[in-house]
C-alpha cells in the first residue's frame, strides 16, 4: 500500500509530506521506519527513498520517506530538523493506524540524509512535546555527520547552514558532539575509500556512541563509491533488517 501524508508545516512552499509504504496487515511486524533520502540538502536522491522503502516493505516494516525542505530551496537550519522531528511526530501519533508500535520507530538517512537522521537522534530530547520526536534506533548509510574540517562535505554545510556560517554554528549542528547517553542505538555503513564524504563521518559518531555507553552496529566495506544504496554486493540491507528485528 503506497499514500501520501502531510506534515504539520504544510503551510510552506514547498511543503514537506510522507510517502508511506506499508506491507499488508499480516506482514507488518511493528516497525516504522522514516526515510530521508540524501542529496546534499540540495536535491532528493530516489533510490535512497522509494528504492529503500520498496526493499524495506518486502521484509514487514511500514517505510515513511520524508520529502523535506532544502537548501537549493532557499531553506537553512533548522528547517529540515523541523521536518524530521514532524516526520516522527507524525508517525507515533498515527502509530495505531499505520501498524507501527509507538516504540519501534527508526530513522533512516543516506548522506546529508544520514546528517539529518544523526541529527533527529541527538536533538529529540531537548524540548518537552505530548509526543515524543525522539527515534527509538537510527540507521546511517556512508552518512554526513561532521561540519567541521576537515571530514565534512562541504556542500552540504553550505545548503545546511549557507555559506557565511561560523565554526560555532557549525558545532552546533554536528551529531558526534551532541551525542549522550540518551541517543538511540544506530546501524552504521560506510565505504572505506569514500571519496566524496570520508569514512571518518561514521567512525566519528561510533565514537561518539561508544563514549556514551550506546550500543550501534557498524559495517565498514572496503570499497566502493559514495551513494551506492542497495546497488551494491554488500549485505547491509539484510543485516540491517536482522538488526532492526533483534528489537531495535
Amino acid at each position: 500500500m503506497h499514500f501520501t501524508a502531510s506534515l504539520p508545516d504544510a503551510e510552506t512552499a514547498p511543503a514537506p509530506r510522507l510517502d508511506c509504504w506499508l506491507p499488508p496487515e499480516p506482514q507488518r511486524n511493528g516497525i516504522g521506519l522514516i526515510i530521508f533520502p540524501g542529496g546534499g540538502y540540495g536535491g532528493l536522491a530516489g533510490h535512497e527513498g522509494k528504492g529503500y522503502a520498496e526493499f524495506f516493505v518486502q521484509h514487514g516494516v511500514c517505510c515513511f520517506v520524508v520529502t523535506y525542505r532544502l537548501g537549493s530551496q532557499g531553506f537553512r537550519h533548522p528547517a529540515m530538523l523541523e521536518d524530521a522531528q514532524a516526520a516522527v511526530h507524525t508517525v507515533r501519533q498515527r502509530a495505531a493506524e499505520f501498524g507501527v508500535s509507538a516504540g519501534r520507530i527508526g530513522v533512516m538517512g543516506s548522506s546529508a540524509g544520514g546528517h539529518l537522521a544523526a541529527h533527529t537522534m541527538v536533538s529529540g530530547g531537548r524540548r518537552p512535546a505530548p509526543v515524543s520526536v525522539r527515534p527509538d534506533f537510527g540507521v546511517l548509510c556512508y552518512p554526513v555527520i561532521t561540519m567541521l574540517d576537515p571530514f565534512t562535505h562541504a556542500g552540504t554545510r553550505a545548503n545546511l547552514l549557507g555559506g557565511e556560517a561560523t565554526e560555532t554554528a557549525w558545532r552546533a549542528v554536528s551529531p558526534e558532539l551532541l551525542a549522550t547517553r540518551e541517543t538511540p542505538p544506530a546501524f552504521l555503513w560506510h565505504t572505506w575509500d569514500d571519496g566524496a564524504v570520508p569514512v571518518e563521518n561514521s567512525l566519528l559518531f561510533a565514537s561518539a556512541l561508544r563514549r556514551h555507553g550506546v550500543p550501534f552496529e557498524l559495517h565498514i566495506y572496503p570499497a566502493g563509491h559514495h551513494g551506492l544504496g542497495l546497488n551494491t554486493e554488500y549485505p547491509w540491507g539484510r543485516d540491517c533488517v536482522r538488526w532492526m528485528l533483534q528489537g531495535r
